[in-house]
């Protein structure tokens, strides 16, 4: 983009210097009044000249006045003959100085040559640039299927290496094999030891497969070549399958290397799947990666890592020994490895001598290390927003919620009838929460808008678990019921804020039928077999392997475990009225509840709390 503006611009200022420099020659010969011989001689017989300057077939008088004129002669003609033939007074004459010039080849040349040189120069000079063009559009058609994959240089400061990776240990040390076979391969063809052609990373979007592939060629110091599933798929049949031959080749030049394919759901999706799966440019690029990794030779040491989050849509070719052998398996960090990403992310970033990474860490559970990144830099955002020299911990937590929820939206005008309505649902959670076992405890309770959400209840677990159980799933069904229930119970009517509420419940109701097999009437089984067909980012198939009597008992079934959690939320919110009312009422006039302030308004007494709610 620099090159071509430099290249537009030169061309531009050539043009513009060569029209100025024609249209000066013809203003300076505008100056000078053109006149005829007999100007000439009434003139010199007036005695009005003062000198007379003769440049070939041009001669210039120059008055006493000071101006100029130019008399046009014959070439050949000489001036004193013609001034003799024109009987001009000799002793007039004699008082006028003659000055005699050659004329000079750069002169000849402004005003002989280039009036017609400069015209053809400006007309070449645009021929040039308008086939410049075409010879460049051409170029780029001969290379329209060449590989767009970039050689990354890992030796500059942006070198990543293992260590520089938080977390994801199973996952480090199933890879370092690949680094030490591309370090010391001889040792594994000694052995008849064949390392896998081609890994696997699997994990949720965010949780470092990419930075783990750069880890990869970072400690084994090999060339990195990466590009995107998406680049290989053009418009016309056969590009993806060129570009896909091209960077191979171009990979065996230099091997021992690394080729990295990011996204390779793009173009690695089920062959023949029907709607939205079939497409012939895809199909012919995936088979050229196939062909690809087949065609290795053993003493080829070149690597292939793809990185997916959608591993249930690859074409089984892809998947079987001899191409993508291993299936490396990147889960979200857990607890410890969070706060491993923390320190990461930290090292660039002035936080304040108080701020506890740990208890950051315990109160972002379920994020990647991406959202863990971001965190960080959203408080380094606030922290400058208000002048602060160094970061602290308010400012990372206000970061967590944003992320999580959204930005607060305190100029969002709402009336008293609303505000109290928010803080009776938001209270009904909060209160519901804590007194029901195997609940995630409460760690803010606010009824300012964040979001789309009016108010919100942040609960936090303790540790990270793998398994949940049936009663887990019960009591969180009815804090999910609790907002709207206390709306009821206050009010008498509800609102469309449980909106949210109501739908998560109605899915997790659905999944303890069709997905956990925890319901005592439909027994331990699913229900639906889903195809894994995607059409305009949409699941747009299920199988059913029931009949329509079955639909109808999960449907009854869905509605009787969210009925159960209904008579237990009734009858909490009914017992635990009079801390709703004391959490309504701070919030109504703190509009935010920390975890410490929250945890001090449930410990006091039944009968302390009902004074005061009396008053």
């Amino acid at each position: 983009m620099k090159k071509e503006l430099i290249k537009n611009l030169s061309i531009f200022f050539l043009v513009f210097f060569g029209l100025a420099l024609f249209f000066g020659l013809f203003s300076e010969s505008a100056k000078k009044q053109k006149v005829g011989l007999d100007v000439l001689v009434n003139r010199v017989n007036n005695e009005e000249v003062s000198a007379l300057e003769v440049e070939g077939e041009k001669i210039t008088l120059i008055l006493k006045s000071g101006d100029k004129e130019i008399v046009r002669k014959e070439e050949n003609d000489s001036l004193a003959s013609l001034l003799a033939d024109f009987q001009v007074d000799p002793q007039k004459l004699n008082e006028v100085s003659v000055t005699i010039k050659e004329t000079s080849a750069w002169s000849y040349f402004l005003t002989i040559i280039l009036p017609f040189l400069l015209p053809l120069l400006i007309i070449g000079l645009f021929m040039l640039y308008m086939l410049r063009g075409v010879s460049g559009m051409n170029s780029r058609a001969m290379s329209f299927g060449q590989t767009a994959g970039k050689e990354l240089d890992l030796n500059r400061k942006e070198k990543v290496n293992f260590a520089d990776v938080a977390g994801a240990k199973e996952a480090k040390e199933e890879l370092y094999e690949i680094v030490e076979f591309l370090k010391f391969p001889k040792k594994f063809h000694e052995l008849g030891a064949k390392i896998p052609r081609g890994v696997l990373l699997l994990g949720s979007p965010g949780t470092g497969k990419t930075l783990i592939a750069r880890a990869v060629a970072g400690e084994a110091d090999v060339p990195f070549f990466t590009i995107s599933g998406s680049e290989f798929v053009e418009m016309f049949v056969g590009v993806g399958a060129s570009r896909v031959r091209a960077l191979f080749d171009k990979a065996k030049k230099v091997a021992p290397c690394l080729i990295f394919i990011d996204e390779i759901d793009a173009v690695g999706r089920r062959r023949g799947a029907g709607l939205g799966g079939s497409h012939d440019e895809r199909e012919q690029t995936l088979n050229q990666i196939l062909v690809e990794l087949d065609g290795f030779e053993p003493s080829q040491n070149v690597i292939v890592i793809a990185a997916t989050n959608r591993p249930d849509v690859l074409d089984p070719a892809l998947l079987r020994p001899g191409r993508f052998d291993r299936q490396v398996v990147i889960d979200k960090p857990d607890l410890k490895d969070r706060e491993e990403i923390l320190k990461v992310h930290a090292r660039k970033k002035p936080l304040e001598p108080a701020v506890n990474l740990k208890g950051v860490a315990e109160r972002t559970p379920g994020f990647s290390g991406a959202e863990l990144a971001n965190v960080l830099n959203e408080a380094a955002i606030l922290a400058a927003r208000q002048n602060k020299k160094s970061i602290g911990q308010a400012d990372i937590f206000e970061a967590i919620e944003k992320v999580m929820i959204g930005p607060e939206r305190k100029s969002r005008v709402i009336t008293d009838k609303d505000k109290k309505i928010t803080a009776y649902h938001e209270a009904g959670h909060a209160v519901v929460a804590h007194f029901l076992p195997d609940v995630d405890p409460i760690q803010k309770v606010s009824i300012i808008a964040r979001g789309q959400a009016g108010g919100y209840t942040l609960k936090v677990p303790i540790e990270d678990r793998s398994y949940h159980s049936r009663s887990e799933f019960i009591n969180e069904l009815s804090v999910l019921l609790a907002g709207h229930l206390t709306e009821k119970e206050i009010f008498g009517e509800v609102t469309t804020g449980a909106t949210s509420d109501l739908r998560r419940a109605t899915a997790i109701a659905r999944s303890l039928v069709t997905d956990f097999g925890m319901s005592e009437k439909m027994g331990p089984r699913t229900f639906g077999e889903k195809e894994e067909m995607i059409f305009l980012g949409r699941e747009i198939h299920e199988q059913r392997d029931y009949s329509e009597k079955i639909a109808e008992q999960i449907d009854e079934e869905i509605k009787n475990f969210i009925n159960q959690a209904s008579v237990k939320t009734q009858e909490l919110i009914a017992d635990k009225r009079v801390y709703i009312e004391k959490v309504v009422a701070v919030l109504l006039e703190e509009e935010t509840i920390e975890r410490e302030r929250f945890l001090s308004l449930m410990s006091e007494e039944d009968s302390e709390v009902q004074k005061k709610a009396e008053l």
